[in-house]
C-alpha cells in the first residue's frame, strides 16, 4: 500500500498540483507584469496588485522575505515581505513560481537593513546617489508552485 501511494505522488502532474498558499487567499486584483512594475514603480506606489514571477531567493533563516525576478535572473527584482509579519514562505522557495498579491512600496533602506538582507543572500540595488533603494511588495497572500 505504501509503495502504491509513493508511486502516485511521484508521478503526479506538477502542472495540476495545487499551489502552496500562504497568507490570505488571492482576491484577483489587477495583474501587473513584473517588467512594467520595475520600469515605473512610482506609478504603482500604494496600489494593490498581483504579480507572478520566479522566486530568485528567499530568506534562509525564517522565510520572512523573498525576491521575485523576471526573464533575466540577474536583473532587477522586487522584494516581497509579508503583511504584519503574519506568514512566511518555505526556506527553499527559490526556483518556484510565485503569484503574489500586495501593496507596492518604493523604499529607501538604511545601510544596516540593506547589509542584513545582503548577509541573507539578497541583492539590494543602490541608486546613483549611493543610497539603497528597492521596489517592495507587501504581500497579503502568496501562491507558490513548483
Amino acid at each position: 500500500m505504501h509503495v502504491l501511494l509513493l508511486a502516485l505522488v511521484l508521478t503526479a502532474d506538477p502542472a495540476s498540483a495545487e499551489p502552496m498558499v500562504r497568507g490570505e487567499k488571492l482576491s484577483g486584483t489587477t495583474r501587473v507584469e513584473l517588467a512594467k512594475l520595475m520600469a515605473s514603480p512610482a506609478d504603482f506606489e500604494g496600489k494593490t496588485v498581483t504579480v507572478e514571477a520566479t522566486v530568485r531567493k528567499a530568506c534562509e533563516k525564517k522565510g520572512c522575505w523573498m525576491e521575485l525576478t523576471g526573464a533575466d535572473p540577474r536583473g532587477p527584482g522586487i522584494r516581497v515581505t509579508f503583511k504584519d509579519y503574519g506568514f512566511f514562505v518555505p526556506l527553499d522557495s527559490a526556483g518556484a513560481t510565485a503569484k503574489v498579491e500586495g501593496v507596492v512600496k518604493v523604499a529607501e533602506l538604511a545601510e544596516a537593513r540593506a547589509k542584513h538582507y545582503e548577509a541573507e543572500g539578497a541583492t539590494v540595488p543602490k541608486g546613483k546617489d549611493g543610497k539603497y533603494r528597492e521596489v517592495q511588495l507587501v504581500a497579503s497572500g502568496v501562491e507558490l508552485r513548483r
